[in-house]
């Protein structure tokens, strides 16, 4: 502000609580988000090319997937648990 002056916001809003509620519940998804947070707990990082990045983003959405549900499924494919 040029003049110095300060102007009141105000008070915040009373909350309304089924939108509150509608917020903390999400989509359904979030669930699941956090169930595969406590399953897949190590950060991999790995290097490609711009091209190759792309094609896998293009390949995960035409999928109708993340990119990292899609690579987690390869790697899981591609190195299987060895169970005794």
């Amino acid at each position: 502000m040029k003049n110095g002056k300060r102007v009141s916001i105000g008070a915040r809003p009373p909350a309304n609580p089924q939108a509150e509620a509608w917020v903390r519940a999400g989509d359904g998804n979030d669930l699941a988000a956090l169930a595969r947070a406590e399953v897949y707990t190590a950060r991999l990082t790995l290097d490609v090319t711009p091209a190759l990045r792309g094609r896998i983003k293009v390949a995960a959405f035409t999928r109708g997937i993340t990119v990292a549900d899609m690579l987690r499924a390869l790697l899981e494919r591609e190195f299987p648990e060895q169970r005794p």
